[in-house]
Order: C-alpha cells, then sequence, then structure tokens
C-alpha cells in the first residue's frame, strides 16, 4: 500500500504546477523560451502535461507502479521548472518577480523534494517487496 501523503503530495504539487502554468501564461512564458507557435503551441503542451499527469494520479490511486513513476516525473518537471526560473530569474528577467510568483516556485521546488523523496521510498518498498515471499508461501526464505 502507497503512503497516502504520496497522493496528497501529488495533487497539491499537481496543482500548484498547474497554477504556475497559469501564471506562464501572464508572463507569455513562450517568448521567455522562444516556443515556436506562441501561445498555440504553449497550450496545446500544458494541455498534453496536464492530461498526462492526470493518468498518473489514476495511476497512483489504484496503486499500480506506473503511478510512483508518474509521480517520479512530477517531481523531477517541478524541480526542473524552479531550477530554469531561478536561471531566468539570476540572469535579470523580469517575469516571475511577483512574491506569489515567486512563492509558486519555492512551494513547488519545495513539494517536489518532498514528493520525490516520499516516491522513491515507496518504489524502493515495492522492488524489496517483489522479492520476498507471499505470506503462507513455501517457498524457503
Amino acid at each position: 500500500m502507497y503512503p497516502r501523503t504520496l497522493r496528497w503530495l501529488y495533487i497539491l504539487n499537481l496543482g500548484v504546477l498547474a497554477t504556475h502554468e497559469i501564471d506562464s501564461a501572464y508572463w507569455h512564458e513562450w517568448e521567455l523560451f522562444r516556443l515556436p507557435g506562441g501561445i498555440q503551441l504553449f497550450l496545446l503542451l500544458n494541455l498534453l502535461l496536464l492530461l498526462v499527469f492526470l493518468e498518473g494520479l489514476v495511476e497512483l490511486v489504484l496503486e499500480r507502479r506506473r503511478g510512483l513513476w508518474f509521480s517520479v516525473g512530477l517531481s523531477a518537471v517541478g524541480v526542473f521548472a524552479f531550477g530554469i526560473h531561478s536561471i531566468f530569474l539570476a540572469l535579470g528577467h523580469p517575469e516571475f518577480k511577483l512574491p506569489v510568483s515567486l512563492g509558486i516556485l519555492v512551494t513547488t521546488f519545495t513539494l517536489s523534494l518532498i514528493q520525490g523523496w516520499v516516491t522513491l521510498r515507496a518504489l524502493s518498498r515495492a522492488s524489496g517487496e517483489m522479492g520476498a515471499p507471499a505470506r503462507g508461501s513455501s517457498r524457503p526464505a
């Protein structure tokens, strides 16, 4: 059984990352990344990411191993988002300097680190249980 806290971390992190993407639309992030196709491609990419990570939530709730890998992926996206925006801020870009924008980035980073740690622990436990004999098994240990 996966820790219940992992589901809540996943939901919170996905919510904060989705809010960051709303903030990104305000700041015209597609221009910051020089994304061809402008807002049109930006919206399609965000829709795809949201659908992928919503599927990951379903997999996690159903306690499928794939859900843990989606959780690792979501954590990595959050750490990446914080990292790349930190670089942009250090280079003097004016975007994402409002207090709430910065708070969302810091919250994403913090949640992503915690979620990643909880997920990796769950993956480690799941790997250990795969090699263990079933209860009541006559198989030698």
